[in-house]
């Protein structure tokens, strides 16, 4: 056969010769980007432990709740009321109910009924109605001139913990096709090395959101698998389902995002802590809810050829959020976090790398291996919100 230059294949002299034209290039379709921990970045420090651990501390609380269902003939000139959290109060307080322009002076403390004694209408205010339940926030204490130190006060700080878990994946080349040439590959042991570590990136990413760690021996052993806990798993005080509670008020099951709800669930994060919200995290579906958000208020000229209809930055009274899309999360959910008490860890020295093994015969053996673990700094300075609707 005369010499063309051409690649050709056939299983017999008699065939047609065929010439291929196969790109260099290898397409791949399945999804893979990790965008909530190109976010995140790399964590500062490592866990140095299976089970690792963080202390949280908080300040003293300045607010408590009415604590009584009935009232005197006049709600406005009861001076005895019974409160949640009795010891978050001292004598001297100045107290402001919420939703009232009244300021209350706390003149004495049964600590066994939990009730205040109280100057209503203090400084000249107006006194106004109390109601079951209603926020009493303590503006400050006014003590004593030339009196006696108060009684010590202190918080304790708490532990907080969560596991690491191994992220791993094995990789086999025979000798003859790591030999072989293949269109698209110089090598085929890294083009498979690439190949497992964007799974295992993909995987880790996914945990970190629903990742949930067993109930029983969480530390786990040669016998039993651990895992961790995710930000779905671990947000619990600003946990927002709209049909429960009525968030925001008179809303039910499945209401569409919408800014009364996305405002309503950052000023409550922004409420329970001194945390800022920087991001939101959503899937496509809220995401392009988060969009409509502009909807009627695009306006386009004449000569515009271009249409947008993306928010990629939502600004509200509790901080500007940058608006990540991640597939991961779950369609009817939005993930509000401070990214500055979000970590992903990997345990010391075990962060993602690959591990040649001993081969057994005529083939490349190796595994790529990680362990890490999600650190959440003051989870009440996060927020979730579910049950949206999907469609």
């Amino acid at each position: 056969m005369t010499f063309t230059g051409k690649t050709t294949f056939g299983a017999g002299a008699t065939l047609p010769e065929l010439a291929e034209d196969v790109s260099d290039i290898i397409g791949i379709v399945s999804p893979f980007e990790t965008p909530l921990l190109d976010h995140l970045g790399d964590a500062r420090r490592s866990a140095t432990s299976t089970i690792h651990e963080w202390i949280e501390d908080a300040l003293l609380p300045n607010f408590g709740f009415v604590n009584q269902s009935a009232f005197g003939p006049s709600p406005s000139t009861d001076t005895t009321v019974d409160v949640t959290n009795y010891e978050y109060f001292r004598p001297g307080d100045l107290v402001r109910p919420d939703g009232s322009g009244e300021v209350m002076f706390v003149e004495s403390i049964n600590e066994s009924l939990g009730r205040l004694t109280l100057v209503r209408g203090y400084g000249g205010t107006t006194a106004e109605d109390l109601a079951d339940e209603q926020r009493l926030t303590i503006i400050g204490n006014a003590a004593l001139e030339g009196d006696t130190a108060p009684e010590v006060r202190f918080t304790t700080r708490t532990r907080k913990q969560n596991y690491t878990q191994i992220f791993t994946s094995s990789v086999s080349v025979s000798g003859t096709m790591q030999a072989a040439r293949s269109y698209g590959i110089a090598d085929e042991v890294d083009y498979q090395k690439q190949e497992r570590m964007r799974e295992l990136l993909r995987d880790l990413e996914n945990t970190v959101i629903n990742g949930v760690a067993p109930a029983a021996d969480a530390q786990g052993s040669g016998t039993v698998r651990r895992s961790m806990n995710g930000l779905l798993k671990m947000i619990s005080t600003n946990n927002f389902v709209p049909s429960v509670g009525g968030f925001p008020s008179g809303s039910g099951e499945g209401m569409s995002l919408d800014e009364t709800i996305l405002n309503e669930a950052l000023k409550r994060v922004w409420d329970a802590s001194g945390g800022s919200v920087d991001t939101i995290v959503v899937n496509g579906t809220q995401k392009r809810a988060i969009n409509e958000l502009i909807g009627t208020d695009r306006r386009y000229g004449p000569d515009d050829e271009t249409i947008r209809n993306l928010v990629s930055t939502y600004e509200s009274d509790f901080g500007v959020c940058r608006v990540v899309l991640s597939r991961w999360v779950p369609s009817d959910t939005v993930l509000l976090l401070d990214s500055s008490r979000v970590s992903v860890l990997p345990l010391t020295g075990r962060s993602f790398h690959f591990k040649p093994l001993a081969a057994t015969g005529d083939s490349f053996e190796g595994q790529i291996i990680g362990e890490y673990t999600l650190e959440l700094m003051n989870e009440s300075a996060h927020g979730v919100i579910g049950g949206l609707a999907t469609a």
